[in-house]
């Protein structure tokens, strides 16, 4: 027990420093963005989407499907929102348990000694488990090997009580149900069958090879292929169920996710697959660098071979098959028994009888408890369990490690990554396992107590080693800055791309700039990369560089709809509707099939279709413009947010004069979001409208209430007050407009023509003027300057204003009017005219 508290204990200190880290990388979209995990979604959508929130069954599902985990993150948001300590907290606290877990299997394994006490504190420092711990989405990984070693540990109980007791039944259907449990929280844990399977056959019943075959056909066996055929059945059963679940469709992924998939060259595809499990126990080996992101170019393929590291390749399968051979060849007479030599088995070492393999060279298979007859009762609880010899571990470790890794090699299906080193959190268990056993037979073989000595603190150093490595790279995952910047060296691409967001979201603009370039430098083809930079330049005023990203995005990817939609932005602002109209409208037929994030391209596609709205309803075709709103609303997901769309619906009944239709529209967006101020402003004019002053008056109110900085809200206040006649106060209301908003040209164009219906003539001619140099070419607010100079006797100015307006509007008929009356006016005074 001791062994256990102290291991969890380490791996709970190692990672108390995460617990002030913020969310990171792939956590924002499993948790930030995820729908499952809000209180309004029914919490049996978990079961149907998968770990990213889309529709399993969809065709751009990521077909990951752990609910069991997704809930875990749903109770977290009931209990803390959107805090990521509490996430972070149940990271540290499960690693602590599989830490404890793992300890107490290493002790049936190895003993009481010092050696398991080794073992679990390798498991609880490995640098590794690092991204599986600090990184919350790792939780599916640490979830899936707590129930993964509870499987196991029942599976043993189920071996140890199997002929004895009745409960040995119970202790399987343990098995069962951990295992399936396992499989929710990750895919991968529904291997610990077949490490069981490992278990029983070569563990339990010390078989090796040549003995397996003969041992089937025996009677006395029947319990053992029993319990085989039940695990091979519950296992066929589970990826059936898993595989008609995600619609009986492997995932897609694009080519960046995994090149070597993508490559046409067979011969690549085969040395690169040979040779990243290579690359992966290297990683367990020697985890000195470290990545959050293996993908794209961070492991170049392998095109020849006569490439060096088909050398690494050739190497680690020599010693993987040295390995199995050790471990499952014919057994030797002289053996050892946890750290001692024992000959004919009369050894007995830290309390476990121990049986020499003489003994059971040519026997029947013999099961790990002795059971004796007392009084015609089998009696076998009295008697000590045997430890496996160093060649059962290591095969039991050798399952560990590669049985669960053998779903991310690309062998039965394509993956979509090259490396992830959360996978490996499992396979480390194996790992942890192999050094262990390995350094205690080294200390076994050596006889000088120098060498026993140099072993022992050689293996504590490696644990210490380890140790520092995790506190040190736990640091990089502390925030995104920090781990973007730590992933440049491996994967250039990718991380600067990720830093550009972060720079950018700091408002550090120039930086966030040169990090997308620098990104765009190692792969100029990343749609999102463009995209990005797209988005910073538009955000900063600098349309014709954005258009031109935008347009590359969209060249590299002709599906991003988020692309499209910005592109319609900036022609519409640029007044190029017909541009704007056609890209929005391409936007909109876009499918959402075979994309990564459907939700995403949903909500791109529904503001595609509200811009569009937008524009019609600027040219005043408001038909056109309901058509297209009830599109969006048909077609918004859930996510998307409505009450600017239910707004400008309403807008546009107004403008058709079917008031109820739009007091329905504007409620509607008032209840979609009860702080909409716009769906205060237009609501409170429709009610003016239709007579409920007070009611109206009330809505102006709460708006300025919601947002006072916001001078639109004092305009429309401001306009209702000048129809109800109320001079003094939508003078008033027009000032602090105008002060409020001085660089918006509606805002102040109204608040000029609220002072001028007011008679107040001076103040209206300060704002009609600030309008015309807020839009020096647009001709109303050059004509309605000049009005107003013309009523204040400024009559020179009045006439260049005029004649500028008619410069850009020639046959503006109310302009000719007033340039008329202006020049008889100057002509009476004797003042000097343009037309003279």
């Amino acid at each position: 027990m001791i062994a256990e508290l102290v291991s969890s204990a380490l791996g709970l200190a190692l990672y108390l420093n995460t617990l002030s880290a913020d969310f990171c990388y792939d956590d924002s979209r499993a948790i930030k963005t995820n729908q499952d995990l809000l209180p309004e979604t029914p919490w049996t959508h978990i079961f149907y989407n998968d770990f990213w929130g889309t529709l399993l069954t969809h065709s751009g599902s990521h077909k990951s499907y752990r609910p069991l985990c997704t809930l875990s993150f749903r109770l977290n948001h009931a209990v803390g929102g959107l805090n990521p300590w509490s996430y972070h907290l149940v990271n540290v606290l499960l690693h602590a348990a599989v830490t404890g877990v793992f300890t107490s299997f290493s002790k049936i394994l190895l003993g009481d000694g010092y050696w398991t006490f080794m073992a679990g504190l390798m498991f609880a420092s490995h640098p590794i488990h690092t991204e599986a711990v600090a990184g919350i989405v790792g939780r599916a990984d640490v979830g899936a090997s707590l129930f993964f070693l509870l499987s196991l540990l029942c599976y043993m109980k189920h071996c140890s009580t199997r002929g004895y007791s009745a409960r040995t039944w119970g202790w399987f259907l343990g098995t069962g149900l951990c295992a399936g449990c396992s499989m929710l929280w990750k895919e991968q844990g529904v291997t610990v069958l077949a490490v069981s399977a490992v278990y029983d056959v070569f563990v339990f019943h010390r078989l090796k090879m040549k003995q397996i075959l003969p041992a089937i056909y025996k009677r006395k066996n029947l319990s053992l292929f029993l319990s085989i055929s039940l695990l091979t059945f519950w296992g066929t059963s589970l990826l059936g169920a898993r595989l008609y679940w995600m619609g009986n469709k492997p995932p897609s992924f694009s080519n960046s996710d995994n090149p070597a998939a993508d490559s046409d060259s067979l011969l690549a595809r085969t040395l690169t697959f040979f040779y990243l499990p290579t690359k992966n126990l290297w990683l367990l080996l020697c985890p000195d660098t470290l990545s959050f992101d293996w993908s794209m170019d961070a492991v170049p393929l392998l095109k020849t071979v006569c490439d060096w590291r088909n050398l690494h390749t050739v190497a680690f399968y020599i010693g993987l098959l040295l390995l199995a051979y050790y471990g499952l060849k014919s057994p030797s007479v002289e053996r050892e028994c946890n750290g001692k030599f024992v000959t004919n088995g009369k050894q007995n070492a830290n309390g476990h009888s121990c049986h020499s393999d003489v003994e059971y060279r040519n026997s029947e298979i013999k099961p790990s408890f002795a059971s004796k007859v007392e009084n015609g009762i089998k009696n076998h609880a009295s008697q000590r369990t045997q430890l496996p010899s160093t060649e059962n571990i290591v095969v039991l470790s050798l399952s560990l490690l590669i049985i669960p890794f053998v779903p991310a090699t690309n062998l039965f299906f394509y993956v979509g990554f090259v490396i992830a080193e959360r996978v490996l959190y499992i396979p480390s268990m194996g790992f942890c396992l192999l050094i262990t056993v390995g350094a205690r037979a080294l200390y076994v073989k050596v006889q000088k107590r120098f060498l026993k000595s140099l072993i022992f603190y050689a293996t504590a150093t490696l644990i210490v080693f380890y140790g520092l490595k995790t506190a040190i790279r736990n640091g990089d995952w502390q925030n995104e800055e920090m781990l973007y910047r730590s992933g440049i060296k491996v994967n250039p691409a990718k991380a600067w791309g990720n830093l550009g967001n972060v720079l950018k979201s700091q408002s550090k603009i120039s930086e966030a700039e040169s990090a997308y370039r620098n990104a765009l430098y190692y792969r100029s083809n990343m749609a999102d990369m463009l995209y990005n930079l797209g988005l910073l330049l538009q955000e900063n005023s600098r349309f014709a560089e954005a258009l031109h990203y935008y347009k590359l995005a969209i060249g590299s990817r002709p599906t991003l709809a988020s692309a499209y939609l910005n592109t319609g932005i900036i022609l519409m602002n640029q007044g190029k509707t017909e541009e704007a109209r056609r890209t929005f409208l391409k936007c909109s037929e876009i499918p959402d099939e075979n994309l990564k994030d459907p939700h995403a391209h949903k909500s791109s596609v529904t503001s595609c279709l509200y811009n569009l709205g937008k524009l019609y309803h600027e040219q005043g075709h408001y038909e056109d413009a309901l058509s297209v709103y009830k599109e969006a609303i048909q077609k918004m997901p859930r996510q998307f947010a409505p009450q600017s769309l239910y707004n400008m619906m309403g807008e546009a009944y107004m403008r058709l004069s079917k008031l109820p239709e739009a007091e329905h529209w504007y409620m509607e967006s008032l209840r979609s979001k009860t702080d909409h101020i716009p769906a205060h402003l237009t609501y409170g004019k429709l009610l003016a409208l239709t007579g409920r002053k007070s009611e109206a008056e009330k809505f102006f109110l709460k708006a300025i209430e919601l947002d006072p900085t916001k001078g639109n809200c004092y305009m429309h206040y401001g306009q209702f007050l000048l129809e109800e006649a109320r001079l003094i106060e939508a003078a008033e209301m027009a000032k602090k407009a105008a002060e409020l908003d001085s660089t918006e040209f509606d805002v102040v164009f109204s608040a000029a023509h609220m002072l001028r219906q007011a008679s107040l003539n001076e103040a209206a001619e300060k704002y009609y003027d600030l309008a015309a140099r807020l839009r020096p070419n647009y001709p109303a607010a050059l004509m309605n300057l000049g009005a107003i100079l013309h009523l204040n006797g400024r009559l020179q100015k009045a006439e260049a204003n005029y004649l500028r307006a008619l410069q850009l509007k020639p046959d503006d008929v109310i302009t000719q009017s007033n340039l008329r009356k202006l020049w008889n006016i100057m002509e009476k005074q004797g003042l000097k005219t343009s037309k003279t």
